[in-house]
This record gives C-alpha cells, sequence and structure tokens, in this order.
C-alpha cells in the first residue's frame, strides 16, 4: 500500500515541479497542484486503509485491560473471601449424621 503512495506522491512532485518551472506556471499553482493532487487523496487513502488495524488495536488493547481486570478481580476475590481457594467442602466427621434440610410448609 506504502509503494503506491510514495510514487503517487512522486508523480504530484513531479508535476508541481513541471508547473513551478514551466514559463507559464507558478510556485502557487505548484504547492496548490502538490497539495490538492498528492498530499489530501493520499492521507485521506491511507487513513482510510489504516482503519481495519485501528479496529484491531482498539480491540486487543480492550481485550487485554479486560483479561488484566478479571484477573486483579479473581486476586482480590481470593485474597478476602474465606473459603474462596476453589478446594471442595469437607464431608462430615460421621456418616451416621444425615445432611439437614429445610422443610417444607404444608397447608
Amino acid at each position: 500500500m506504502y509503494l503506491i503512495v510514495i510514487a503517487w506522491l512522486y508523480v504530484t512532485l513531479l508535476m508541481a515541479l513541471a508547473e513551478a518551472f514551466s514559463s507559464q506556471g507558478s510556485v502557487l499553482g505548484a504547492i496548490i497542484t502538490f497539495v490538492l493532487y498528492g498530499l489530501l487523496p493520499m492521507a485521506l487513502v491511507v487513513y482510510l486503509m489504516g482503519t481495519p488495524l485501528r479496529r484491531k488495536a482498539i480491540r486487543k488493547s480492550e481485550q487485554l485491560a479486560r483479561e488484566e481486570f478479571l484477573a486483579a478481580q479473581l486476586q482480590i476475590d481470593s485474597s478476602t473471601q474465606p473459603d474462596a481457594s476453589g478446594h471442595p467442602p469437607t464431608l462430615p466427621e460421621s456418616a451416621a449424621v444425615p445432611a439437614v434440610r429445610k422443610e417444607e410448609l404444608r397447608l
């Protein structure tokens, strides 16, 4: 992509030089030729062609920020909660003790 931009700027620079050194041309006309035929269109092309790359960079930075935030949240949660180690709870000491359930209300 940049090769085309450089080539087009070279062509417009030569057009501007031909305008400046022509017997009927002027330096102001050469500057206007270079800016209007070279710089502005190529700046627009480079900006539009770079849009997908900018979007990808933004998405990547947002994803990294999200991952860092989640890692920090996990670190905070595991350090402040007493049973956030991820280990299963212990079994009752005696198998004869049944698990306690909430009784249902019958009307």
